[in-house]
């Protein structure tokens, strides 16, 4: 037992490792994209060869992005076999699709029209390779749906049926998998990008100046990166409502945790900055927080879209109370009950497999309606109590604060950056503490746009897939000791390959801080 608990620990920190180091590439790779075919347009449509020269620069950055990124995420999708067995067993009918067609029509699709993008020049026609700059921006989109969508799925299990012949689950609705979980996923995750991409452009252009070169190109660079960042976060910030809305109706333990919530009310207060207490449980009479600052409504509206709407906290909701549409006060199954219904269902698989194997179709009947009337609670029966049904609430908790408080800013960023540039580019180019604050609020980006995959991953836990298979049954069966050498490896592997994309980019930065872009 203790060897399977070191296993699933690890390899849970593996791939956390391993996804946040590949997002690291990932959203400057889906904004910059837009950017760089923004200022090809703008090139191609005024013949300018200024704007030709800015193009090839930041495509030469996007290129470098790019490379890096196919690495980590190969093995991302590797570890799905090799550590979580398990669940590529279980669900991988349904969780397969989208990553095979991910592999064969996004990828191929970037790699194509990327081939053209990198090293066309001169080789095909202007209008070609403008073409084909925005397919690989389009291709890199549909390649972040197809994963999106698998991830959104994990969340949210739909479009399914179990299969006890099997004894693993099968897809019976391939477009139930776009649910609106799925959707307001894709485009909160890829317009963060187009964020991400914007402070990059700002940061990098903000050195230049800094350097006193190429002021013409940085500011130029500025007008477009602050545009995309800006229409990016305003995007971000709209479906960031839509998918609070959606959390809320399909993973309730989740924002009760980013809110620190244990028990609700109606209205609900929403924390704007606050300290959680460390010694309070779902159970007992501790305070929710040692301080707190809080902004009446605030949760009602943003759960629910009404103001003196009920949202459940984790006591409630392990306990069954919630509220129905109506308003009226209802109780659905405790978590207690998950458990014991849980634990029937897989009793009632057992039996179905044994008279499975004894050709006992009578049997096999009783069996297979005893699990169809529990199967919706099948993973909670991998629970031994309660309090193994609640997600790390100090991290979800602060993880949701970090990215809205870094959101907030970079939204009067944004705008500051275009009133600024637009209104005098020759006091912005001085402005050294602007420049300062620009090249500071990279690294607050990268930030912002990792605690948010911190509150969707970690806010969902125990579970890889909601309701239906926890990280302890879906591991593979491994030593603790492969896990651990492995983690240590990729993570000199992935230390290494950031310290290059970083060093070629800063090289390539230089070169142009010299040279008259």
């Amino acid at each position: 037992m203790d060897n399977l608990i070191t296993t699933v620990d690890w390899s849970r920190w593996q791939f956390a490792m391993t996804a946040i180091y590949h997002w690291l590439f990932v959203p400057l790779t889906l904004g910059l994209s837009v950017i760089v075919a923004i200022m090809e347009t703008i090139s191609y449509r005024k013949k300018s060869a200024e704007w030709l020269r800015i193009t090839k620069f930041w495509m030469t950055l996007l290129a470098i992005n790019f490379a890096i990124g196919v690495a980590t995420g190969i093995i991302l999708e590797f570890e799905f076999g090799t550590n979580w067995s398990n669940y590529s067993w279980f669900v991988g009918d349904i969780f397969g699709a989208p990553l095979a067609i991910e592999g064969i029509l996004a990828f191929f699709m970037e790699a194509t029209f990327g081939a053209v993008m990198f090293f066309g020049w001169g080789k095909v026609s202007e209008r070609f390779h403008l073409a084909s700059t925005w397919l690989t921006a389009i291709g890199a989109s549909i390649s972040a749906l197809w994963i999106l969508v698998a991830n959104s799925w994990m969340q949210y299990p739909v479009g399914m049926e179990f299969d006890p012949a099997q004894m693993r689950n099968v897809m019976d609705d391939f477009w139930a998998l776009f649910s609106p979980v799925a959707i307001n996923k894709f485009f909160h995750a890829v317009l963060s990008g187009w964020a991400l991409a914007g402070a990059f452009v700002i940061a990098v252009s903000s050195y230049f100046l800094w350097k006193g070169s190429n002021r013409e190109f940085a500011i130029r660079s500025i007008k477009v990166g602050a545009w995309t960042g800006l229409a990016g976060l305003l995007l971000t910030m709209y479906t960031g409502d839509g998918s609070a809305v959606e959390v809320t109706k399909t993973q309730p333990m989740k924002l009760a945790a980013m809110e620190g919530l244990y028990e609700g009310h109606a209205p609900q207060s929403l924390v704007a900055v606050g300290v959680v207490n460390p010694d309070k449980k779902w159970n007992n009479d501790e305070p929710e927080y040692l301080f707190d600052i809080s902004l009446p409504y605030g949760l009602s509206i943003l759960a629910r879209h009404d103001y003196n709407a009920f949202v459940p906290g984790i006591k409630n909701i392990i306990e069954g109370v919630d509220v129905n549409e109506a308003g009226d006060t209802i109780y659905t199954v405790s978590y207690a009950e998950r458990i014991a219904r849980g634990k029937t269902a897989q009793e009632a698989l057992k039996n179905y497999g044994i008279a499975m194997e004894q050709h006992d179709t009578v049997a096999m009947n009783k069996a297979l309606t005893a699990l169809e009337a529990d199967y919706p609670y099948f993973g909670y029966g991998y629970f031994n109590n309660v309090e193994e049904a609640i997600p790390p609430v100090a991290l979800t908790f602060y993880s949701f604060r970090v990215m809205v408080i870094l959101g907030s800013f970079f939204l009067l960023f944004f705008i500051a950056c275009l009133v600024w540039v637009y209104k005098s580019e020759d006091t912005f180019s001085k402005a050294r503490w602007m420049q300062l604050i620009s090249m500071i609020a990279l690294p607050l980006m990268y930030l912002c746009s990792q605690s948010g995959w911190i509150v969707a991953e970690v806010g969902r836990q125990p579970w890889t897939v909601q309701d239906l298979l926890p990280v302890g049954a879906a591991i593979s069966n491994i030593p603790s000791s492969s896990v651990i050498v492995t983690f240590w490896m990729f993570a000199v592997i992935f230390t290494l390959l950031l310290i290059a994309e970083v060093g070629i980019m800063v090289h390539w930065i230089n070169k142009g801080v010299k040279q008259s872009l």
